[in-house]
């Protein structure tokens, strides 16, 4: 178990060396997409990308090679600011509308889905598949709340320098199966 304030001090670091990242590596995300192994997920209907806010690398070059895998893709929204986020089919001819924190997600109207494959946005790693977010916990909650009913494979998206040799863990963190970075894809569990 680990005190929140320790968390606290590594995101202040961590956002700065992510900040730096972006702007040294422009292509990070184009480079993390052609590392992406289809072949190597479980097999997945439905799966959820992220809109990249501040320096978080871009998952959208993953956009199509996903769906031409045959699957489907949503968008978490935030109905309410201490609620675990709900996933919605995305349709990217479709605008999108600010949900609960103002982050662009798909309207309300479409539909809520359950994703098989989830890519979220990553602050720090490590190799155990620690991840470290934002700090709301809501990766944490959606992710157990969808772990609890059915099998969901998590890959984390980051720049590889990302990565620290341990984070803190405490019982409500949920671990990542695999880490995709602009160098490499490593599965983590």
């Amino acid at each position: 178990m680990t005190a929140p304030f320790e968390k606290t001090a590594l995101r202040v670091r961590l956002r700065g060396l992510r900040r730096r990242l972006a702007g040294e590596i422009p292509d990070a995300a184009e480079r993390a997409a052609v590392r992406l192994p289809l072949e190597r997920l479980p097999p997945f209907n439905i799966f959820s990308l992220y809109t990249p806010m501040g320096s978080e690398l871009d998952p959208r070059p993953l956009l199509e090679p996903l769906r031409r895998a045959g699957a489907r893709p949503a968008l978490p929204a935030a109905g309410a600011r201490d609620a675990a986020l709900v996933f919605r089919l995305w349709d990217p001819a479709l605008a999108l509308r600010p949900d609960a924190f103002g982050i662009p997600a798909p309207s309300p109207l479409a539909e809520e889905v359950e994703p098989d494959l989830v890519i979220a946005p990553v602050l720090a790693f490590d190799r155990a598949g620690r991840r470290l977010g934002q700090g709301a916990g809501h990766y944490d909650r959606t992710l157990a709340n969808l772990r609890a009913r059915k099998p969901v494979f998590v890959v984390g998206l980051a720049f590889a320098g990302q990565e620290v040799a341990q984070l803190p863990e405490e019982a409500h963190d949920e671990r990542l199966d695999a880490i995709l970075t602009e160098t490499e894809y490593r599965p983590v569990r």
